[in-house]
């Protein structure tokens, strides 16, 4: 596995995200996974999967300390206080004693960002986690974050799939030092009907998918595909084993289109 590295976290490049993951699905998915080699499980508050994750991990009977765990503060509970105490309650749902990865989930322009921050580093303070990040922050939002972050914030995680053009965050994250983890970066299953991915995927013997996969860690950036479905994970992980050109790459880039955005949660990415 690779991995991407930013201010000490050492994050492996294809990930799991279990958002819509439930139940006794989820958890044998996670353990299934972590049995075939990933190693980056990524849950939030607000999936409501946290506990399922936590059991497919213990399930796995994989080392702790082999598997980076990312979950995320919900906007609701970004008052100091509030996030310390939904932190300890998630980790209690994952039967963890920390998280290696603590992020922001979105934007929350009720609660001043100096204040939020203090709190995730507090949660770093207390051993709640190893490191802290943002998530579905804008170019503007970072610049503020990272001026105003008591300790290190070592990614943005944000939605990037060849339909949607990240140019400006990527660029203000490589700026800071900020590793950028791709979600959705299949385009919910919007790929596997791109004419241009499924000509590439044929020259390589591969999958739509797998052309964005690899376009994305080709980049340098991690990957958090989701799927529910066992056979997927094997073709999930499988993007080491080929290259493509500059060429390729740049066909994809140019597929990115002005409402390519699929995922916003109800907030608005340009509310700042």
């Amino acid at each position: 596995m690779q991995f991407i590295e930013s201010h000490g976290a050492k994050i492996p490049i294809i990930g799991l995200g279990t958002w819509e993951l439930r139940g006794r699905t989820c958890s044998r998915l996670i353990e299934q996974a972590l049995r075939l080699g990933y190693r980056h499980i990524d849950t939030a508050q607000v999936y409501e999967n946290e506990r399922e994750v936590g059991w497919g991990i213990h399930a796995s009977g994989v080392r702790r300390d082999e598997i980076f765990v990312t979950t995320k503060v919900w906007t609701t509970h970004f008052a100091p206080n509030d996030l310390l105490r939904s932190t300890k309650e998630s980790l209690m749902k994952l039967r963890l004693s920390e998280v290696d990865l603590l992020l922001l989930h979105w934007p929350n322009k009720h609660v001043p960002l100096s204040e939020t921050l203090g709190g995730l580093a507090r949660a770093k303070e207390f051993g709640l986690t190893q490191h802290i990040g943002l998530s579905n922050f804008t170019v503007a939002l970072i610049e503020e974050a990272v001026r105003l972050s008591p300790a290190p914030l070592v990614c943005n995680q944000v939605e990037y799939h060849p339909f949607l053009d990240q140019t400006k965050v990527i660029n203000a994250c490589d700026q800071h030092h900020l590793a950028v983890v791709a979600y959705s970066p299949i385009a919910k299953g919007k790929a596997k009907n791109a004419e241009v991915l499924n000509r590439i995927a044929e020259a390589h013997g591969k999958t739509a998918a797998q052309i964005c996969l690899r376009w994305i860690v080709q980049q340098d950036i991690a990957a958090i595909p989701r799927t529910s479905k066992v056979e997927r994970l094997v073709e999930n992980i499988s993007v080491f084993d080929f290259a493509l050109s500059d060429a390729e790459m740049n066909e994809i880039f140019a597929m990115a289109q002005p409402d390519g955005r699929l995922t916003d949660f109800g907030f608005s990415p340009q509310w700042d």
